[in-house]
C-alpha cells in the first residue's frame, strides 16, 4: 500500500488528504440533522467530486508544463471550464434528484478549499508516508564575467 501511495505525486496526496478529513470531521455533524441519510449521501457525493476535481487539476497542471507557454494557457483554461462543467452537472443532478441533501454537497465540494487551508495538517501526514521533503540548494548568482 506504501508503495502505492508513493507513487502518487506528494502534493496531490496532500490534497486529496485534507479533502477526506475535511470530510470526516463534517459528517460528525450528520448527529445534529433530521435527514441523516440525505446529509451524509450529498456529503460524500460532494468530498468525491472534489476529490476527482483534485486529480484533475493535478493532472491538467502537470501536462500543461510539457507544453509551450501560449499552449499550456489555453490547454489550462479549456481544462478548468471543463472541471467547473462538471462540478455544475453533479450539483444540478444532485439537487434535481432530491435524494440527497443539496447544501451538503456543496459543503463536501468545498473540501477541495478547506484542504487547501489544511496544508499544514496534510504535510504531517505526508511527511509520515513520504519521508521528509528533500530540500534543493539555492541558485548562486554567476560570478562577475562568468557565463550562464
Amino acid at each position: 500500500m506504501r508503495e502505492k501511495i508513493i507513487r502518487i505525486n506528494r502534493t496531490l496526496f496532500e490534497l486529496e488528504t485534507g479533502i477526506l478529513i475535511f470530510g470526516l470531521v463534517c459528517q460528525l455533524f450528520v448527529l445534529f440533522t433530521e435527514d441523516k441519510a440525505g446529509y451524509s449521501l450529498g456529503l460524500w457525493l460532494g468530498i468525491l467530486t472534489a476529490a476527482v476535481s483534485a486529480f484533475h487539476m493535478w493532472w491538467s497542471l502537470d501536462r500543461a508544463l510539457d507544453y509551450p507557454e501560449k499552449e499550456a494557457v489555453k490547454s489550462l483554461s479549456t481544462h478548468n471550464i471543463l472541471r467547473y462543467g462538471f462540478i455544475v452537472v453533479v450539483f444540478t443532478l444532485i439537487a434535481i434528484s432530491g435524494t440527497a441533501n443539496p447544501l451538503s454537497a456543496f459543503l463536501g465540494i468545498m473540501g477541495l478549499k478547506a484542504s487547501a487551508y489544511m496544508h499544514f495538517i496534510t504535510r504531517k501526514v505526508s511527511k509520515m508516508i513520504y519521508g521528509p521533503e528533500e530540500v534543493s540548494a539555492p541558485m548562486k548568482e554567476p560570478a562577475e564575467g562568468q557565463e550562464v
